[in-house]
């Protein structure tokens, strides 16, 4: 259950990734991301927030791969809580937020991605 759970991470957290590194490029889905503040391509310090974000996701995927045995670096004891509070708020971010489009995109990634590192961190 444990690295079927990380894979789920693991594969949210590339989808994201993605989408991030395409936003810092300039693509054209402000509408889905940021609460939809923006439509089209972000402004330049927006696009530094994506860059945030996919550094954020990146770290988060080692802590979970590490927990998983997929990957041989170590992290203390409590990231592993730290992923997972962080997905529950990103839940509750993903579900408060105004713009539909982004919560009916988002949020079953992020829900996918909340469950698999639960799966990770409570599978022995």
């Amino acid at each position: 259950m444990m690295k079927i759970g990380a894979w789920a991470f693991l594969a949210g957290s590339a989808v994201t990734v993605a989408f991030h590194t395409a936003m810092m490029l300039g693509a054209p889905w402000g509408h889905l991301t940021m609460g939809g503040r923006w439509d089209g391509a972000l402004p330049l310090p927006a696009r530094g927030l994506s860059a945030v974000s996919a550094a954020l996701i990146l770290l988060m995927a080692s802590v979970v791969a590490a927990r998983a045995g997929l990957l041989a670096w170590r992290f203390p004891a409590w990231s592993m809580h730290a992923v997972v509070a962080f997905m529950v708020l990103s839940i509750a971010m993903h579900v408060a937020t105004p713009s539909a489009a982004e919560r009916q995109l988002w949020l079953p990634v992020i829900l996918s991605m909340a469950l698999g590192a639960a799966a990770t961190l409570w599978s022995r």
